[in-house]
C-alpha cells in the first residue's frame, strides 16, 4: 500500500495516538503495582501482631491500582481502538477513491469479487494489525518488561531467570511459525474473492441458470470452491492454533519452576512468602500477554498479507489521465477525426484502422456495421475510455488529449449498450443523484424519451424504487430510463451507443423524432443494429472490420447497392419484395 495514505492518517492523528499511547503505558505500569501491594500485604498479614492500618492502606492501594487501570486502559482503548475504526474507514474512501480513477482497462483484467475482498477483508486486516494487535503488543511489552523487573530488583535474579528461560525458545518459534501463517492467509483471502466472485455472478446471472436447469451444476462448482476455502482456513487454523498450547506448556513449566526453587528459597527465608506469592503474580501477568503472541502474530501477518494484496492495487496507476494543458472549455460538439488507428492494450490486432470524420456541430450522424467492426471501440476513444495518439481526435479545434477528463465527459450524454440502473428511485436515476436538476427538467426528460407515461402509471410515479440492476421493469424501459438520464443534462454531444435495440418500432420513432426537436442544434451520434433508428441522419458511416466502409445519407448508400443497401434489403425485405 502507498505508505503515505497510513502516515498522513497518522500524522493527522497524532494526538489521538499520542494520548492513547500516553494512557495505555500508564496502565500497563500501573497493573504491574498490584503484585508488589499484593506480597506487601501478605508479609503484613503473617505477623503476629500485624498493623491494621498498614492493612487496609494497602486495600485501598489495590482499589486505587484497579480504579487506575480501568480508567487509563478505558481511555487508551478508546484512542487506539477508535482510530483503527477511522483507518479502516480511511483506507476503504481512499480505495473506493482509487477505484472510481482507475481506467476500464483496468476492470477487464479484474474479477468483481476480487475487488469486494480488498474492500472488506483486506482493509478488515489492515485494521486490526494498526489497531488491536499493535496496542495489544505496546500493552504486553510494557507489562512483560516492568514485570520482570520488579522480579529481579524485588525478588531474586536467579529464580527470574531460571523461570523465564523458555520464553526466548517461544519467541523464536512463533517467529518461524509466522511466516507460514501469512502465506496461509493470503490463500484464504485469495479463496474468500472466488467464493464472492462466484456467488456474485451466480445472483446475476440466476434467471439464466434456472432458465437452462443449471442450479445442481452451479451448486457443485459452488461447493469445489468452498472446500477449498475451508482447507486453505483449516490449514491456517491447524498451524496458529498450536501455538497457545505451546506457550501454556512452557508457562506450566515456569510454574514448576518457581514452585520447586521458590518454595525452597522461602523455606531457607532467602525471600519472603509475600515476595513468593507477589513472584507468581508478575508470572500470571507476564503468561497473558505471552500467550496473546500467538494471536498477534497471527494478526499482523495477516494484516502484512492484505497490505501486499492492497499495495497491487494502489500502486496501480490510471492508463487514461488529464491533459497535461488542463482544458476545462465545453465541448460544443464539433469532431474531427483524422487517420485514427487504434490496438487495445494487450492485443496486436487493430480494432479501427484509419477513422476519417469530419462531425459538424448541430449534426446528426449514424454509425452502422456487423458486430465487431469497432463501434462501440470509436465511440470509447471519443470518450477517452482509453488513450489515442495526439492530434488523432480534435474536439471544438482542441487536442482531446489536452482536456481534463471532467471537462471532457460533463458536456457528453452518454447511454452505453449496457444500460445499468442503481438500486434507487426512478428520479434518482434520472438525476443520476444530482440535485442540479429540477422535478420539471426530470419530466420533460421523460417524456422526451417516452417513458413519461409509463413512470407515472406505477404506485409511486418517479418514486418508485427499482430492484438491482432496474430488475423489476422492462428492458425497454431500463433503455429509456437511461436515456433519460442523459437527455436531463441537456448536452453538447448526444450518443446513444444501440440504446432503441429493446423499443419497439412507434416507440423508437417518437423517441427519434423528439431528438431532431430537442437537440437541432447539438451534436447526437447513433449507434444503430436497426436502420430505421439511423435513417434521418445527416450522414451514415459503415463501418466494417476496423474500417470506414461507405458512408453518405440513407438515399445515397442504398442507391451505391453496397453493405449498408444489403443490411436495408435483409431488414426490410418484406417491404422491398411488396414495392417490386
Amino acid at each position: 500500500m502507498k505508505q503515505n495514505i497510513i502516515l498522513n492518517f497518522f500524522k493527522k492523528n497524532k494526538l489521538r495516538y499520542f494520548v492513547g499511547f500516553i494512557f495505555m503505558l500508564a496502565s500497563s505500569y500501573i497493573q504491574t503495582l498490584f503484585p508488589k501491594v499484593l506480597g506487601n500485604t501478605i508479609d503484613i498479614l503473617k505477623q503476629n501482631n500485624f498493623n491494621e492500618k498498614l492493612v487496609k492502606t494497602n486495600i485501598f492501594y489495590i482499589i486505587l491500582i484497579a480504579l487506575c487501570t480501568f480508567v487509563s486502559t478505558y481511555i487508551w482503548r478508546n484512542m487506539i481502538m477508535g482510530g483503527g475504526r477511522k483507518l479502516e474507514n480511511h483506507i476503504r474512501e481512499k480505495l473506493f477513491d482509487h477505484f472510481q480513477k482507475l481506467s476500464p482497462e483496468f476492470y477487464n483484467n479484474q474479477k468483481t469479487g476480487n475487488l469486494i475482498a480488498y474492500a472488506i477483508n483486506d482493509i478488515s486486516a489492515v485494521r486490526m494489525t494498526f489497531g488491536p494487535a499493535t496496542a495489544m503488543s505496546i500493552n504486553g511489552f510494557v507489562i512483560c518488561v516492568s514485570s520482570i523487573y520488579s522480579m529481579v530488583t524485588d525478588v531474586s535474579l536467579k529464580l527470574t531467570l531460571m523461570c523465564l528461560i523458555p520464553i526466548p525458545f517461544i519467541v523464536i518459534l512463533m517467529l518461524r511459525i509466522s511466516k507460514l501463517i501469512q502465506q496461509r492467509f493470503r490463500k484464504v483471502q485469495e479463496s474468500f474473492a472466488d467464493i464472492s466472485d462466484r456467488v456474485q455472478e451466480n445472483i446475476n446471472g440466476i434467471r439464466v441458470i434456472k432458465a437452462y436447469v443449471q442450479e445442481d451444476a452451479e451448486v457443485k462448482k459452488f461447493e469445489k470452491l468452498n472446500d477449498k476455502m475451508m482447507n486453505a482456513n483449516l490449514k491456517m487454523v491447524r498451524l496458529s492454533s498450536a501455538l497457545s498450547p505451546i506457550i501454556e506448556l512452557s508457562f506450566t513449566i515456569s510454574f514448576v519452576a518457581n514452585l520447586i526453587i521458590g518454595g525452597n528459597m522461602v523455606l531457607k527465608g532467602s525471600v519472603s512468602l509475600g515476595d513468593f506469592v507477589a513472584f507468581n503474580t508478575y508470572i500470571a501477568m507476564i503468561m497473558s500477554p505471552i500467550m496473546s503472541i500467538g494471536r498477534v502474530i497471527v494478526v499482523i501477518q495477516r494484516g502484512m498479507a492484505s497490505l501486499k494484496r492492497l499495495n497491487k492495487i494502489f500502486i496501480v496507476k490510471p492508463s487514461v489521465v488529464d491533459g497535461k494543458a488542463m482544458i476545462n472549455k465545453s465541448v460544443d460538439g464539433d469532431i474531427k477525426i483524422n487517420n485514427l488507428s487504434f490496438t487495445y492494450p494487450g492485443s496486436n490486432k487493430e480494432v479501427l484502422k484509419n477513422i476519417n470524420l469530419n462531425i459538424k456541430k448541430g449534426s446528426t450522424i449514424g454509425i452502422v456495421g456487423k458486430t465487431g467492426s469497432g463501434k462501440t471501440t470509436l465511440i470509447n476513444l471519443i470518450l477517452k475510455m482509453y488513450n489515442v495518439e495526439n492530434n488523432k481526435i480534435i474536439l471544438a479545434d482542441t487536442d482531446i488529449n489536452d482536456y481534463t477528463l471532467e471537462a471532457l465527459r460533463t458536456d457528453v450524454g452518454y447511454v452505453p449498450q449496457d444500460n445499468f440502473l442503481f438500486s434507487a428511485s426512478i428520479k434518482d436515476n434520472i438525476k443520476f443523484f444530482k440535485n442540479i436538476y429540477s422535478d420539471k427538467e426530470v419530466e420533460n426528460a421523460s417524456k422526451a424519451s417516452c417513458i413519461y407515461e409509463s413512470i407515472v402509471e406505477l404506485p409511486n410515479g418517479f418514486d418508485t424504487i427499482l430492484g438491482e440492476r432496474g430488475v423489476n421493469i422492462s428492458g425497454g424501459q431500463k433503455q429509456r430510463v437511461s436515456i433519460a438520464r442523459a437527455l436531463v443534462k441537456n448536452p453538447s454531444l448526444l450518443i446513444l451507443d444501440d440504446s432503441l435495440s429493446a423499443v419497439d418500432a412507434v416507440t423508437e420513432t417518437k423517441i427519434l423524432k423528439n431528438l431532431r426537436n430537442l437537440r437541432a442544434e447539438k451534436t447526437s451520434i447513433i449507434i444503430a443494429h436497426r436502420l430505421s433508428a439511423v435513417q434521418a441522419a445527416d450522414e451514415i458511416i459503415v463501418l466494417n472490420e476496423g474500417t470506414i466502409q461507405e458512408r453518405g445519407t440513407h438515399d445515397e448508400l442504398l442507391s451505391k447497392g453496397g453493405i449498408y443497401y444489403d443490411i436495408y434489403k435483409e431488414q426490410f425485405k418484406n417491404e422491398t419484395t411488396e414495392a417490386s
